[in-house]
C-alpha cells in the first residue's frame, strides 16, 4: 500500500473527471493555481487535435483543503468535461431514449479490441471512453498536489521533449536545469532547441497532411532528490522499477529508460559508471550515467528518465480492421484526435514522476504534517553530513 495513494475515475465525453487522494501530510499550502498550470500545459502544443479548443481545464478542490492548506483528510479534485454538453444521450449515466450508433470498427493500436474481448462489449465505446489519454488530465491534477508537496522540500521536477519522429533535439545536452526548464517552458512543443522544434513542426505537419500520426520521446528530470529514496532490498521497493511503471502506463508509452538507458549497453562499464569522490563534506560524481539512481536507491545526482510514445492510434487515413458483430473487413473507426501529443504526454509524465518521489519521500520520512515532514528530512540530511 503506497503512502501517497490515488486514483482516477470518468469517462473521455462523460460529465467530468474526478480523482482521489490520500497521504498528504496537514499543514501543505494548496490551490487550485497550483493544479491548473500543468493542465493548461497539457492542453497545449502543436499536432493537437480540436478538443483542446472545446476544454478549458480547471481542477475544484473539492475536500481536504481548507483555507488554503491541506487538513490530512483525502483530497478529492474535479475537471468537468466542457464537450459532455455536446455528448447527452449519448454519454452519462442515465438510461437512453434509443441506442446511439455503436462503434465496431477497433483500432488497430488501440486499447478497442481488446478490450471489448475482454469486458463482453459489443459497443467498442464503452472501452475507448475510459483508454482514452483525456484520463491523463486527472494524473496531471494529481501530479500538481506531488510536485506541491515536492516543492516544500526543495525538489524539482520538469519535463522537455528530445525527439518527434526522426527529429532529435541536441541543444539541451549543453544546458544547465534551470535554463532546459526556461526553454522547455516556453516552446510549443516543449523542446529547449528552437532549431529542432522548427523541424519538429514541419514533420507534424507533414504527417497531418498525409492522414497520419507522429510519436517521439520525452525526458523528465528531477533536481533536488536526496540520497536514500527506495530500497535495494526487496524487488517493488526499487525506485527504478517503480518508476519505469508510472512511465509504462501512460497511454501510448511503449519504452522507458534512466540515465544512459540502452545506450549503457552498448558500451564498456568505464564509459558507464560515475566516479565517487570527495569535496567540501560531500560524495560527488563526476557523471550521471546512472541517471540519479543505483542500486533502485537515489544517489543525490539529478533524476533522469526518457519515455517513448508510439505514434497516435486513431488515423484519418484509417488502418484496415474488422466488423466487431458481421466480422467483414472494414476501416477502423476514426474518432476526433491529435496528430501529435508528444509535448502532453511530457506534462503527464512529469506529473507521474513527481506522483512516485511523493510516494518514496512519505515512505522514507513519514509525518502526519508538513512541519514534521520537514523536521524528518532535516534529521535525516543532519546524518547524511555526519557519515
Amino acid at each position: 500500500m503506497g503512502h501517497f495513494r490515488w486514483m482516477t475515475a470518468g469517462e473521455s465525453h462523460g460529465p467530468g473527471l474526478v480523482a482521489l487522494i490520500d497521504g498528504v501530510p496537514a499543514g501543505l499550502p494548496l490551490a487550485a493555481a497550483d493544479i491548473d498550470d500543468a493542465l493548461a500545459r497539457r492542453q497545449r502544443g502543436y499536432g493537437r487535435g480540436g478538443r483542446m479548443k472545446i476544454e478549458t481545464d480547471r481542477v475544484t478542490l473539492q475536500t481536504g483543503v481548507r483555507g488554503g492548506e491541506t487538513l490530512g483528510a483525502p483530497i478529492a479534485l474535479l475537471v468537468p468535461n466542457k464537450d459532455f454538453e455536446s455528448w447527452k444521450g449519448r454519454m452519462g449515466p442515465e438510461p437512453f431514449d434509443s441506442p446511439p450508433e455503436p462503434v465496431v470498427r477497433p483500432r488497430p493500436g488501440h486499447a478497442d479490441l481488446a478490450g471489448g474481448l475482454k469486458y463482453d462489449r459489443r459497443d467498442l465505446r464503452d472501452i475507448l471512453e475510459r483508454a482514452s489519454a483525456r484520463e491523463t488530465t486527472m494524473r496531471v491534477a494529481v501530479g500538481g498536489v506531488a510536485r506541491t508537496l515536492l516543492r516544500a522540500l526543495n525538489i524539482e521536477v520538469f519535463a522537455h521533449v528530445v525527439s518527434i519522429g526522426d527529429v532529435e533535439a541536441t541543444a539541451h545536452r549543453e544546458l544547465d536545469p534551470h535554463t532546459l526548464r526556461l526553454r522547455a517552458r516556453a516552446s510549443d512543443l516543449s523542446c529547449a532547441d528552437p532549431e529542432a522544434e522548427e523541424r519538429m513542426k514541419e514533420a507534424i505537419h507533414t504527417a497531418s497532411h498525409a492522414g497520419d500520426t507522429l510519436g517521439g520521446v520525452f525526458e523528465v528530470i528531477a533536481t533536488g532528490v536526496p540520497i536514500g529514496l527506495g530500497s535495494h532490498v526487496q524487488w517493488d521497493r526499487k525506485l527504478d522499477g517503480r518508476i519505469a511503471q508510472a512511465m509504462m502506463c501512460i497511454q501510448a508509452i511503449k519504452g522507458v529508460e534512466i540515465g544512459m538507458g540502452f545506450e549503457a549497453a552498448r558500451v564498456r562499464g568505464s564509459q558507464v559508471h560515475d566516479p565517487i569522490g570527495f569535496e567540501a563534506g560531500e560524495f560527488t560524481r563526476a557523471s550521471n550515467g546512472a541517471g540519479g539512481l543505483e542500486g533502485g536507491i537515489t544517489n543525490g545526482q539529478p533524476l533522469v528518465v526518457r519515455a517513448a510514445m508510439k505514434p497516435i492510434a486513431t488515423l484519418r487515413k484509417a488502418l484496415p480492421s474488422v466488423h466487431v458483430d458481421s466480422k467483414e473487413p472494414s476501416d477502423a473507426a476514426f474518432e476526433r484526435s491529435d496528430i501529435c501529443a508528444v509535448a502532453a504526454a511530457s506534462v503527464v509524465g512529469e506529473a507521474m514522476l513527481a506522483i512516485v518521489l511523493a510516494d518514496a519521500v512519505l515512505e522514507k520520512f513519514g509525518g502526519d504534517s508538513l512541519k514534521e515532514l520537514k523536521r524528518n528530512v532535516d534529521t535525516y540530511l543532519a546524518q547524511l553530513k555526519a557519515y
